[in-house]
């Protein structure tokens, strides 16, 4: 469930709550479907520039719905993806890159119990995946944070070609050998996927 509300920093007011009569729609529908809506992991997100935020700030009023309040949060997790206030995707990159090396670390430990292939599949399921995940999101996004994915990338071509970190030759590897693309070529590849579907697929 996503509930947003604009208003204008000049009134420099708090923005007031629009009317919330929709969620008794919302029940009805749910419960005509035999569903239940979970109250405990119900999450409100007052989002905007830094500078409308400031003017909250950096919070916004709770929303009282079916007699629990819900509280206002920094971040909210939408289908596996971290959301900021300021709608800035530092948190979502800073989780995935953390996930992603702690997996690293554990296939070095069993690397040398692991062939070459069986060693690839491995990075490929736990890491190149997960920074695929929505990667689409991240279009826009300045270098400074694409670059943040982009070590991760890095780190598991050495993975999965075994060879250290300091060695030259990476690029050519992960362009030539591994034909892997870089974050920013991944972002417009998934676009592209999403805006022009393959002919077969139609």
């Amino acid at each position: 469930m996503t509930i947003s509300s604009t208003f204008t920093v000049d009134q420099r007011k708090l923005p007031q709550l629009p009317s919330w009569n929709a969620t008794s729609d919302m029940d009805y529908w749910i419960s005509a479907n035999r569903l239940k809506l979970n109250m405990d992991k119900a999450e409100l997100l007052w989002a905007g520039t830094r500078y409308n935020m400031s003017m909250l700030n950096d919070s916004g009023p709770s929303l009282q719905l079916n007699n629990v309040t819900v509280n206002v949060s920094q971040h909210v997790r939408v289908l596996g993806v971290h959301f900021s206030s300021d709608l800035s995707l530092d948190k979502h990159v800073s989780s995935v890159s953390a996930i992603c090396f702690h997996h690293l670390r554990q296939l070095t430990r069993i690397r040398r119990s692991l062939d070459a292939d069986s060693g690839s599949t491995l990075v490929h399921a736990f890491v190149t995946s997960r920074v695929d995940y929505c990667i689409a999101i991240l279009a826009g996004a300045p270098k400074t944070t694409t670059d943040r994915l982009q070590r991760v990338l890095n780190a598991a071509a050495r993975d999965v070609s075994d060879i250290k970190k300091f060695d030259q030759g990476l690029s050519r590897l992960f362009h030539q050998e591994l034909h892997w693309l870089d974050i920013p070529e991944r972002v417009k590849y998934k676009l592209h996927r999403h805006a022009y579907p393959p002919v077969s697929a139609r």
